[in-house]
Parts: C-alpha cells; structure tokens; sequence
C-alpha cells in the first residue's frame, strides 16, 4: 500500500480510468461470478461460494503504519491516512490467496484494519468495501515498487478493491492479546495464515472481536 493524497476515483484521469475498467473486461475475467484472472488462474472463488452464508462477510487486511522505503516510494499506510482521505485503493497486493479473497469481496462488505510490520501490530479499526476488485493498475507502473512485469492492461494479474474509512476501534487490539484467545478465535486465518495480508473472518471472531475491543485488557 502507498499512501493516498485522495481517493482513486479522483487521482487519475478519466480516459486512464475507463481503460483500466476495460482491461479487466476484455481479459474475460468475471470477478463476481465463476471466475477466471487472466494471466493469474483460476481464482478458486465463485460467487456461489463467497456468499453461501447469504449472510454478510467479513475481512481483514493489513498494512504498514510505518515509513518503509521500496524502490524510492515510501509503502507507508495507516489507519489515520485513511481516514484522512476517507476512501483508497487497497493496491500492491502480490499473493494469489489474498487476490483471491478480494475478488470476493462485495461491496458493502466490513473488514478489520490491521497494523502490520510494526512495533505494536494489531487490529486498530473498520472499513468498508467501497468498490469490487478490478485491475491493481499500480502492477503496470514501472516506477511502482510492486511493479510486475508479468501483469498486463489487456490480462492483469493482479487485483484491487477500494476501501472507505469507518472507524477506528474503541482500542487497539494487539496480536499477543489476540493469540491469548486463540481458544475463542479457533481457526480464525490471522492465527492459521499469518504470513497472508487479507484473510476473511467468520462472523463469530467479528464479533467476538468487536467486544474485545470494548473491554479492559
């Protein structure tokens, strides 16, 4: 993630905007329905499977609220610089299971803003999914520090979402504090798949978690 001065929908221009839209459509990838990312695979995900429940889903992303410099461009994203800008794509993503979970997410959908690659990480707050993947267009960008070369307009590799600011948690839940709960949060994939960057988070550990944050450590 880089930090964003405002929301992508105004950050580029409209002809680039309407290009980047037609890639992803042109490629023959269907986001919502049985899909296939060109030149990614199979996403392994269908629209059938994303909403089984028929209940509503829940996320957890993660970014760095610390300054890390890569390829010259500070990746630096925290919960504050979203909610300055209120709304941001949810870019640099390079991992085809994390791919996968944002090309089910649908809009509306909550996630958990987690601190990541910090001194104190742990989950800090809520957003919303302001718009379904499409083209991580950042993956075209020669001077982007998560250039891939492998990934074109006309079949992306890779895909974004764009998330709006909700609010931040009444605390911060650490990670020590949430592993000391691994017996309530059993399976929950932030303790199974810690290396991943966005995961899903069954609705008892959105919960669960939710009055965690209301309570004394």
């Amino acid at each position: 993630m880089l930090r964003r001065v405002k929301p992508f929908v105004d950050a580029m221009p409209k002809a680039t905007r309407r290009t980047r839209s037609k890639a992803g459509a042109s490629a023959g990838t269907t986001v919502n329905g049985t899909t296939t990312a060109a030149g990614g695979g199979t996403t392994g995900v269908t629209a059938t499977e994303a909403r089984a429940s028929s209940g509503p889903r829940y996320w957890l992303l993660k970014a760095e609220p610390e300054s890390r410099i890569v390829n010259g461009q500070d990746v630096k994203f925290s919960i504050d610089d979203l909610k300055e800008i209120k709304v941001s794509p949810w870019d640099g993503v390079r991992n085809h299971e994390a791919k996968n979970n944002m090309m089910a997410m649908k809009k509306g959908d909550l996630g958990f803003f987690y601190h990541s690659n910090c001194k104190t990480p742990g989950i800090v707050g809520v957003l919303k999914i302001a718009k379904e993947a499409y083209p991580d267009y950042t993956a075209f960008d020669k001077k982007h520090p998560y250039y891939d070369p492998k990934s074109k307009e006309e079949s992306p590799k890779w895909f974004m979402v764009d998330v709006e600011y909700v609010r931040h948690l009444q605390r911060m839940i650490p990670l020590p504090e949430i592993k000391s709960h691994a017996d309530e949060l059993k399976g929950m994939p932030l303790l199974t798949r810690s290396r991943l960057s966005v995961t899903s988070v069954p609705q008892e550990h959105w919960d669960y978690l939710l009055k965690l944050s209301e309570t004394e450590p």
